[in-house]
Parts: C-alpha cells; sequence; structure tokens
C-alpha cells in the first residue's frame, strides 16, 4: 500500500504500507501528531482525505529514499531531541564517541568551541551534560546556524553561536580566544566517493559531507590552526573516516600536538582521533 485510500484506518496502513514497521510508525506519528500509544487505541481511527493525502506524500517520498529525520523533522542525540533539515545532517550514533571523548577531558568550569556546528548536535549535548561549561559553536551555514540556536533552545542551554570558515572570524574577534577542547565532526568524505549516492547521503548537504577534495582538508585545517585558540594542555578532537585514523594521527603530531591517539566506536572502527597542546608542544 503506498497511495492510503480515504477511509483506511490506521490499523489498515500499519499491516499493509510497503515501509518498515517502525517508519511507518514514525510517519503516522508525525503526521497526524499521535503517540505510539495512541496509535493503538485509536488503531480503528479513519482516515479522512486529507490525512490519507499527507500520509501517501510521506510514504512516496520515503520509497524515493528521502531520510526519515528529514520527513519528521527531527532525530534523537544523546538522549536529546532534535530539529533537523536539509541544511544540517542528521546526527549519528558514532558521533557520541566525540561527545563522551570530550566530556572526559573538559575540566571543572572548561571551554569548548565546536567547529562546523551544523544542528548544533554535539555543542548542545556537551552544553546539556556540563551546565558548567563554556560553550561556542560556530558554523559556515547562516542555515544551520539558525537550526543549532533553535535546538540550544529546545533543549534548555547556553552556547555562544558565530558565522565563521573555520577559524576565520575568530581572528577577527576582540582578543584571541583560548579552549579547554575544540572539537569538530568536519567534512570527510572523500570526493567521489559512491557513498555520497546512497542512502540518505543523497540528501544531505554536500558541503558538509565532503571537503571535494582528498577528505582530509578540513581536517588539515584543524589540526594546523588550532593551537593558537588551545589553552595549554587543551585537547583537539576530532570524528573522521573509517579508514583515516593513522593519517589524522599523522597530521596531529606534524603539527606539534602530544598524547595522540584514535578510539573506536561501537563498532570497533577507529572513529575519533586527538591530541594534546602542551607548553613543550609550543617550544
Amino acid at each position: 500500500m503506498n497511495t492510503i485510500a480515504v477511509g483506511s484506518t490506521l490499523e489498515d496502513v500499519l499491516r499493509h504500507a510497503a515501509l518498515p514497521p517502525l517508519e511507518i510508525r514514525l510517519l503516522l506519528g508525525h503526521a497526524l501528531h499521535l503517540t505510539r500509544v495512541q496509535m493503538i487505541t485509536q488503531s480503528q481511527r479513519v482516515l479522512n482525505e486529507e490525512e490519507a493525502g499527507i500520509i501517501s506524500q510521506l510514504i512516496a517520498r520515503r520509497h524515493a529514499g528521502e531520510p526519515i529525520a528529514y520527513l519528521i523533522g527531527e532525530r534523537e542525540f544523546y538522549g536529546l531531541p532534535f530539529s533537523v533539515n536539509p541544511a544540517v545532517l542528521i546526527p549519528r550514533p558514532e558521533t557520541e564517541l566525540l561527545v563522551e571523548c570530550a566530556l572526559e577531558r573538559l575540566p571543572p568550569q572548561g571551554s569548548v568551541l565546536d567547529m562546523g556546528t551544523g544542528s548544533g548536535a554535539i555543542a548542545v549535548a556537551i552544553a546539556h551534560t556540563r551546565t558548567d561549561a563554556r560553550v561556542q559553536a560556530l558554523d559556515v551555514s547562516a542555515k544551520a546556524l539558525a537550526t543549532a540556536q533553535g535546538n540550544a533552545a529546545r533543549n534548555g542551554v547556553r552556547i555562544q553561536f558565530l558565522q565563521s570558515d573555520w577559524f576565520t572570524a575568530l581572528d577577527s574577534a576582540a582578543g584571541t580566544q583560548a579552549f579547554d577542547l575544540i572539537v569538530s565532526n568536519p567534512p570527510y568524505i572523500v570526493d567521489g566517493d559512491v557513498h555520497l549516492q546512497q542512502g540518505d547521503l543523497r540528501f544531505e548537504p554536500i558541503d558538509a559531507l565532503t571537503d571535494h577534495a582528498d577528505g582530509l582538508s578540513a581536517l588539515r585545517i584543524l589540526c594546523s590552526q588550532a593551537s593558537p585558540y588551545l589553552q595549554t594542555n587543551g585537547w583537539l578532537l576530532m570524528e573522521h573516516g573509517y579508514d583515516q585514523a593513522k593519517a589524522v594521527r599523522t597530521l596531529l603530531q606534524e603539527n606539534g600536538f602530544t598524547d595522540v591517539q584514535s578510539w573506536r566506536d561501537l563498532a570497533g572502527i577507529e572513529r575519533v582521533s586527538g591530541g594534546r597542546w602542551t607548553a613543550a608542544s609550543q617550544t
């Protein structure tokens, strides 16, 4: 059942829609503003023409590959709700590793800079967990920043947002700012990678996925330009591709970082790498 007939019940749609059960429940809940319990208790509810049309359109868009998160406008990350749209990447579970690594290294009343914040997922998760921290987040995209600001308000956290192409706007700010942590999930997919034409990635903002080069351009910028913005013993932590850990560790070492290491996600993949900027690094 791809086109929902007027007069169909919720039970009819749940039984016969050509989508996985979880997906159709999410779409129905979104379209009809119903909780999962309400869908059960109202299983014999009859759909009117408008409702049937809305649900049919959502099912058609899903069959065309559009991500569920964009269709319903929401995705959970680190136990928090985030509004998402095609201007930002969809937060993914593996990125929670970056948040965990940051929280482990964030001192009391510490400061964090999230580079390329997108939906604000990383910055909001850190600020929500550590209410004592000072969190700043930047992105080159005004639309992404608007989404991130909305998510900060939605989750009741205070974050300073700044529109910037990496460190550019920080350079023009009054005085050089230094942080205990710089974190980033930058674009790291190699230009022309077949995955860019598959699944959800087809619908996500291309400039947030790839550097249109070898996948390391943004990571090089971070490793080479972060040190002036780090406190002594501050950490630079970055998410990267499944096969980039060795290259990122090399970039960190070449730029004077110590304690360079990588951390594995739940799938056993080296997903986050980072290093510490020490006083010795600066001599």
